[in-house]
């Protein structure tokens, strides 16, 4: 498959500033894969999926993929890949053979860490015992279940085409292929829903003994069909106590909450996630996927993928939409507005090592976020205070130039 890559615009971004320091280390670098096809588009999601039809093009999206992915090659030469998330969409639609051939093709040609992170996601209506099997077989090691709610009136609201039981036993079913490690995510603030079912959810979850939770409150998201007709969702203060008690719960049963909605046993942190939120550098590949590459030079730069899989597969049509290395502007906001959102932050030197800019150039943003309370004053990291992960919009608007 043949694409020509000068088929869309390419976007940069620069400045007038004095060029940033090269990097003396390059950060991890990872691989998102995004398979765009799902069963049923959910009335709540806006990201780029779309309903698959009754036989999936597998053999033609493995080669696109492995075809951008060779486009990309050029900017990551001599680095090996410390995580590979695919994410959708529904990615276990797709067949283990063709999920085999891919990894194959991307080994080719990018080394895996010995220790490599290989996450799937997956939903309980597409769970079939000998295809998780054979997914782990393959090297895949960690599992992403998209649960949303054990509740069957719940899950009717939410457009899932899954029951609760079909739910628990995906669980189960996983741990019998081999998974030791999976997340599950669970949704909160859901129609209708009251202090007692979100806390039924969550207990029925914690059951499960997945390694990793996501807990995340449904919002409404612009072009989806609850923006256009909103359900009735929980009071504000029935959602604030639900996100309290929630997380008193969840600390009980020993999930250490690290980044606003991601909570892990101890040692079972999704690295991938927090490559990206640690701004890390990772490939996107797929239809609508997005990238962030780092250069020894100091140019970070972000890519992102055709959107429409039938464009995305049209070989008259370029993989890449667009770019844009970062300006000096641009980079405390850019690094920032993830590595706030983990409860610990990160260190302070990881500024500078993963942009190449000096702490000092943060110095007058950084006191006006400590002096409204935003931010911990600690000269050794940069964390939000327990009121700036509440206001964290607030706390980010601060460091926009």
């Amino acid at each position: 498959m043949i694409h020509d890559s000068s088929a869309s615009p390419l976007i940069f971004g620069g400045d007038a500033q004095s060029p940033r320091a090269a990097l003396p280390v390059l950060p991890p670098l990872a691989l998102y894969i995004h398979i765009p096809w799902c069963v049923r588009k959910c009335p709540y999601c806006d990201f780029n999926s779309h309903t698959a039809s009754p036989v999936l093009p597998e053999e033609e999206y493995v080669d696109a993929l492995l075809a951008d992915l060779d486009q990309d090659l050029h900017a990551v030469y001599g680095r090996e890949l410390s995580s590979i998330f695919f994410g959708g969409g529904t990615p276990s639609l797709f067949s283990a053979e063709a999920l085999g051939r891919l990894l194959k093709g991307v080994e080719q040609r990018i080394p895996f860490a010995s220790d490599i992170e290989i996450t799937l996601e997956a939903n309980p209506g597409t769970f079939e015992q000998e295809k998780f099997v054979a997914y782990r077989t393959l090297g895949i090691n960690r599992l992403s279940i998209g649960i949303q709610s054990f509740q069957e009136e719940k899950l009717k609201a939410l457009g899932r085409i899954h029951n609760g039981d079909e739910a628990v036993r995906a669980a189960g079913m996983a741990r019998q292929a081999g998974f030791d490690n999976f997340n599950l995510d669970l949704m909160h603030g859901l129609p209708d829903q009251s202090l007692d079912d979100a806390l039924s959810d969550l207990r029925q979850a914690i059951a499960l003994k997945p390694t990793h939770l996501s807990w995340y409150q449904l919002t409404l998201e612009p072009n989806t069909v609850f923006w256009n007709q909103p359900p009735t969702l929980p009071e504000d203060d029935t959602l604030w106590d639900i996100q309290e008690a929630g997380q008193a719960l969840l600390a009980e049963h020993g999930y250490a909450q690290y980044e606003v909605s991601a909570y892990a046993q101890p040692g079972r942190p999704a690295r991938h996630n927090l490559n990206y939120w640690c701004f890390g550098d990772f490939i996107g590949i797929g239809a609508g996927a997005h990238g962030k590459l780092s250069h020894p030079d100091g140019r970070i730069v972000r890519t992102w993928k055709t959107r429409l899989p039938k464009d995305y597969l049209n070989p008259a049509k370029s993989f890449k939409a667009g770019e844009k290395a970062l300006t000096n502007d641009e980079m405390p906001f850019e690094f920032l507005m993830n590595a706030l959102r983990l409860t610990e932050g990160v260190e302070s030197r990881l500024y500078p090592e993963r942009t190449g800019m000096t702490l000092e150039s943060l110095a007058e943003h950084r006191r006006e976020a400590e002096q409204s309370g935003l931010l911990q004053v600690e000269p050794s990291r940069l964390a939000a205070t327990e009121r700036g992960q509440l206001f964290l919009n607030d706390l980010l608007q601060t460091f926009l130039s």
